[in-house]
């Protein structure tokens, strides 16, 4: 995989108060990413950071191999769910999922502000043409040339801004024809064709969800970063919702950044896990690697059930606690040392 997004000793304080704590984390292109950790653990704060919410205090953020520190939220190739999804009330799930392909004109602002530009400069021949013409006598054979320049340049202007008339309907439709074809696109891969008209008050938490996702995803980002945006829901609907989530991911091919704390979400649906605690990462692994191997005490405890008992390693692979010796999956310690034993159901 290639790696997309770099963060270098990212570190974040407000005030004295530190969040972050030196955050080294390389994620890569279409991968499902959890930040998982207990509240105030900063995996909310690391995510602010990526999506240029906020600035971190110290550190580097790479997107793409650019430094994208000085680049503002809204011209970064990301974009974001949060756990209120905040749809517009007043439109409906279609124009919902439309508004981000709405806002952009890029194509349009450029025709207008080259016919713009256009329209000046003959407008301001016509004026020059007209003063000339003001200063000579109506039989001077001077003043008639002058008067037929400008019926040229007025029909000339008229022109333009017939043909800049016609452009711009040819432009609208395509436009809308694009937005119709993408719209419909998204609402498919999230489950929601059918639903176009139906107003958003009167889906379910879920139906929400995915309308939110669908209008984060139409304008094709490189990463989408989803913050607890499965918080509000019942759990048999949560549950649901953890597996469409990975589906979309794969079908749409684009990297999730995903924050919880919730454990069961993040070994559902990520390819890999970052584990947090007081600002700083305990362990990156997958769901696997995390659940199975955990690095320390607070990784096993925090991660599934798991009893935790204190052993000695008497050798490779051989562990004994309360008077018995067991074969186990470890090696590379002391002989003797002693160790944390998880004990998982």
């Amino acid at each position: 995989m290639n790696k997309l997004i770099e963060l270098k000793n990212v570190t974040k304080a407000f005030g004295e108060q530190v969040v972050l704590r030196g955050i080294d984390l390389d994620i890569n292109e279409n991968e499902f990413v959890t930040l998982l950790g207990p509240s105030g653990c900063g995996k909310t704060t690391l995510l602010r950071i990526i999506g240029g919410f906020i600035e971190p205090s110290d550190g580097e953020v790479f997107l793409g191999g650019k430094n994208i520190l000085n680049v503002p939220a809204h011209k970064r190739p990301t974009n974001t769910v949060f756990q209120s999804y905040a749809l517009f009330p007043h439109l409906d799930v279609y124009e919902n999922v439309a508004f981000g392909l709405r806002i952009k004109k890029p194509e349009r602002a450029q025709l207008k502000s080259r016919k713009k530009v256009e329209l000046v400069e003959l407008t301001e021949k016509i004026e020059l043409k007209k003063i000339e013409q003001a200063k000579l006598n109506s039989s001077d054979s001077q003043f008639t040339d002058l008067e037929t320049q400008i019926k040229e340049l007025e029909a000339k202007k008229k022109e333009i801004i017939k043909t800049y008339r016609q452009r711009f309907r040819v432009l609208r439709k395509n436009r809308e024809d694009n937005i119709h074809q993408k719209v419909m696109k998204y609402l498919k891969l999230v489950g929601l064709v059918g639903f176009e008209k139906r107003n958003v008050d009167k889906l379910s938490g879920g139906q929400q969800q995915r309308v939110a996702i669908a209008r984060a995803l139409i304008n094709e980002p490189k990463v989408l970063l989803l913050d607890e945006p499965l918080a509000a829901l019942d759990l048999k609907l949560r549950q649901e919702m953890q597996y469409e989530l990975k589906d979309i991911q794969i079908n749409s091919g684009i990297t999730f950044i995903y924050v919880t704390h919730d454990q069961e979400e993040a070994l559902t649906m990520s390819d890999k896990i970052v584990v947090m605690n007081d600002g700083e990462i305990q362990q990156v692994g997958t769901p696997e690697d995390i659940y199975n191997e955990p690095i320390n005490k607070f990784v096993a405890s925090f991660i599934g059930d798991s009893n935790l008992l204190e052993g000695i390693m008497k050798d490779d692979f051989l562990v004994s606690f309360d008077g018995v010796d067991y074969e186990c999956l470890d090696s590379g310690f002391s002989k003797n040392e002693v160790v944390d034993i998880v004990i998982r159901p």
